[in-house]
């Protein structure tokens, strides 16, 4: 989904987290191509039965269909060309219909720096991107946690589609320190040098309690590297530099809600939530095949330098993915149901099928974690008119 080729004009102590360049595509390919661990996975989804009973055979189908599938695709844009076609599908089939607002203000010559809030780990800036191939313009460069790519053909694949890597396992305080200062220098390169937009979660992890607010640290992260060829440089000018634009993704339904709520149920009476093995990697199959809905991606306004603290910065970007996050019948149905705060309801535009179709997804729900349902769809709401509880 890009109409640009990858540029090799950064530095060499970038390449550790770099997405990867065409002439890297086809190695990388083959590589996967013969991945045993990659080729079993697709063999669980696509041939249940024979991978149960087969393996080897299962395997060997599954590695026909992979070289068959990317046969000719020898660039980046050619393998995100053909991930278009797969989301303009599941678009089809899981969703009522997507949305975008505001992208026709940003130059489409320029880039910037995408910092949105954070739902799906791999749909929010999937969709980021599809509006942009919609529109003709050039994807983002993707910020992804090294938490999940602990599985060397996950890291293959997120960087074949332009994702790079945020070092959130590095040991001690120097070597994280060194880290996103490395970061930060890789995500301005690719704004002023590239001029190849980036997209970034405004925080680490998804908001699983539907509160989005951003974190003061990711915005000191992106002012590192001007205050490192000028430590009189602030964080108004960093900012401005970067083009930053807030960017709110609104799903009217959650595929991963029942999980999140397992997991706030549990973090709220057990103190703690231990994830089970691979179960971000779960979550992705879960958002990309679940049904959400409809879902509305909007564009916010680059931000100016008129910013002194990076304090001033989160609070603008929280500002504005707030104003600009669109509110669905299901959090307005939500807020209705959890009784917290009756005058923020409104249900002018909720109907009768709007209701039944929240009625019948809510009693499918286990009595012990409605309470964290319903706040996930609430708390937008709530978080927009300051009304947010701690305990959520």
């Amino acid at each position: 989904m890009t109409h640009a080729s990858t540029p090799h004009s950064a530095p060499h102590d970038f390449d550790a987290i770099r997405p990867y360049h065409d002439d890297e595509v086809a190695s990388v390919l083959d590589r996967l191509a013969h991945c045993d661990e990659l080729l079993d996975a697709i063999t669980h989804f696509r041939l249940p039965r024979l991978a149960r009973h087969a393996p080897p055979v299962a395997r060997f189908l599954a590695r026909l269909g992979l070289q068959r599938e990317m046969r000719n695709i020898e660039s980046v844009a050619a393998f995100q060309q053909r991930i278009a076609r797969y989301m303009a599908r599941m678009i089809a089939t899981t969703t009522d219909g997507f949305e975008i607002e505001g992208l026709e203000h940003l130059d489409a010559d320029k880039a910037y720096l995408f910092i949105g809030n954070h739902r799906d780990i791999a749909l929010d800036p999937a969709f980021v991107n599809y509006a942009l191939y919609q529109k003709g313009r050039n994807t983002v460069r993707i910020a992804i946690g090294d938490n999940l790519l602990q599985k060397p053909f996950v890291n293959d694949l997120m960087r074949l589609n332009k994702s790079f890597i945020v070092p959130r396992s590095a040991k001690g305080k120097r070597a994280m320190l060194q880290a996103y200062q490395t970061l930060s220098r890789y995500i301005r390169h690719s704004i002023t040098v590239d001029n190849h937009s980036i997209w970034i979660a405004e925080r680490e992890g998804r908001a699983k309690d539907g509160i989005d607010r951003a974190d003061t640290a990711i915005v000191k992260m992106l002012g590192m590297a001007q205050r490192m060829d000028d430590g009189e440089a602030d964080i108004g000018a960093a900012v401005a530099e970067l083009r930053l634009v807030p960017v709110s993704i609104s799903y009217e339904y959650d595929p991963c809600d029942l999980q999140k709520a397992r997991e706030l149920h549990a973090r709220h009476t057990e103190g703690s939530y231990e994830k089970v093995e691979f179960e971000d990697i779960q979550s992705i199959v879960a958002g990309i095949t679940g049904h959400k809905g409809r879902i509305r991606l909007t564009f916010g306004t680059p931000l100016s330098r008129d910013f002194d603290t990076p304090e001033a910065v989160t609070q603008e970007i929280d500002r504005q993915v707030l104003a600009n996050y669109h509110m669905f019948p299901s959090h307005q149905l939500a807020l209705e149901a959890s009784g917290l705060a009756p005058e923020l309801v409104d249900l002018s535009e909720v109907t009768d099928a709007d209701r039944q179709r929240f009625e019948t997804r809510l009693a499918s729900v286990p009595e012990h974690l409605r309470y964290w349902w319903l706040r996930q769809y609430a708390n937008p709401i709530l978080n927009r008119a300051g009304h947010v509880e701690e305990e959520a």
